[in-house]
């Protein structure tokens, strides 16, 4: 059972979640996150990137940045057990989330009992004209480490993302026994890229992260294009998918 301490500290996090911008523009997001010397800004997956930047700026004084090395790898933050921060798109035919590698994961539950996900949910406009990618390369001005390992192996691109709209933010807190009913493990789709293997992901379907799982949700009111129903205390929610036209 999660500590008095660790509910209370997500209670304040969820009231400071609630001032979080709920519409977030790729440009305007990407050059916010530049200006502001925002490390990832580069990165071609930028929604989570931005929620990274947006948990820095209003959980700052609550959860502590950058959390407990383990390996090569860190949590996102740390308060009271390593968190991370993740974004997910809700009119897609994807339902996983690829969190941290397995010994991050492995050892923030051994020294903590549990690790933390806080997830973003919200929908999504594509880049269908090509435009944005486009643009966002030019910004970048060089290939990311993905994007080349991309072209040499000859995956196609895939559709970026070009704005989101948030409807929901999850705190959720895993400990082995809950981990294991919705989680994998996510070799690197490149494979080895040189003398190192690649790290082993764990990924989660968030259809089937446990009820007990999430300590508390924020919900963003306004126009919803689909269901996302958790059930957390007395109040009973299941994510169930309605795929925009």
């Amino acid at each position: 059972m999660l500590e008095k301490k660790i509910i209370d500290m997500v209670e304040k996090l969820r009231l400071a979640s609630q001032n979080m911008p709920k519409v977030w523009k790729g440009r305007e997001s990407i050059l916010e996150m530049k200006d502001a010397d925002f490390k990832q800004w580069r990165q071609v997956e930028w929604l989570d990137s931005y929620f990274k930047f947006l948990c820095q700026k209003h959980f700052d004084g609550i959860i502590e940045m950058l959390g407990q090395r383990y390996g090569n790898m860190r949590s996102d933050a740390f308060c009271e057990i390593s968190w991370d921060f993740k974004a997910h798109a809700a009119n897609t035919t994807s339902y996983n989330i690829v969190a941290n590698d397995v010994e991050t994961i492995t050892n923030a539950i051994r020294n903590y009992s549990y690790c933390g996900i806080i997830l973003a949910i919200g929908n999504v406009e594509y880049d269908k004209d090509k435009t944005f990618k486009r643009w966002h390369d030019e910004l970048r001005k060089e290939t990311c480490e993905y994007e080349t390992n991309r072209i040499s192996t000859g995956v196609m691109s895939q559709t970026r993302k070009t704005a989101f709209v948030l409807e929901e933010i999850h705190f959720i807190c895993f400990d082995n026994k809950t981990l294991d009913k919705c989680c994998g493990i996510l070799q690197d789709s490149f494979g080895d890229t040189g003398s190192k293997l690649k790290r082993q992901e764990i990924i989660i379907d968030i259809r089937k992260i446990p009820n007990a799982s999430v300590v508390a949700t924020k919900i963003f009111y306004g126009k919803v294009g689909y269901d996302s129903k958790f059930q957390y205390g007395t109040r009973r929610l299941k994510l169930k998918y309605n795929l925009l036209t």
